[in-house]
């Protein structure tokens, strides 16, 4: 099974940072941190990032 980066998911759901934010109910900064070091997102939001991004969370990269 391949995966993809998290910023790579979040490109293509078409969102922008704060669109991502937004839509996650965190802040630009908080997702940019998470795409810098994907290992801290808590299983939590790795589900709410798997939703909002419409990509299963395993073709997500999260360590």
């Amino acid at each position: 099974m391949f995966q993809i980066s998290l910023k790579a998911a979040r490109v293509n759901a078409g969102l922008t940072i704060v669109e991502a934010a937004k839509a996650l109910g965190i802040c630009k900064e908080r997702v940019m941190k998470y795409e810098r070091t994907p290992g801290l997102v808590n299983p939590i939001y790795q589900k709410k990032i798997s939703e909002a991004y419409k990509c299963p969370i395993d073709c997500i990269k999260f360590t």
